[in-house]
């Protein structure tokens, strides 16, 4: 499953829910605000580091570009383009939007 989540983890709870119910094997896309949760230093860096053991984590570019942080990317999290997006939900056959 590829679960999309494009709200701020410093507003909501919709990344901290996702990473908890997210299974093995999973993958996680960070979009518009929620690339917040792929920062380094930030205070939910140790919970997406340790779902990272089950889950893959990626990040939309324009969106970490557009917020500056291009160079703020946890290790281990993949940064993807558009057509890397494109790409991530056609290999997944069910998607979970978190809002």
């Amino acid at each position: 499953m590829l679960h999309i989540v494009n709200k701020s983890p410093f507003e909501r709870n919709s990344l901290e829910s996702c990473l908890r119910l997210a299974k093995q094997g999973s993958a996680v896309l960070l979009i518009e605000d929620g690339v917040y949760g792929a920062a380094q230093g930030s205070s939910v860096e140790a919970k997406v580091q340790g779902a990272m053991a089950n889950v893959k984590v990626y990040a939309l570019d324009a969106d970490l570009q557009a917020r500056g942080m291009a160079n703020k990317v946890l290790d281990g999290v993949t940064v993807v383009d558009y057509g890397g997006f494109v790409d991530l939900v056609a290999e997944h056959s069910n998607l979970q939007s978190w809002l």
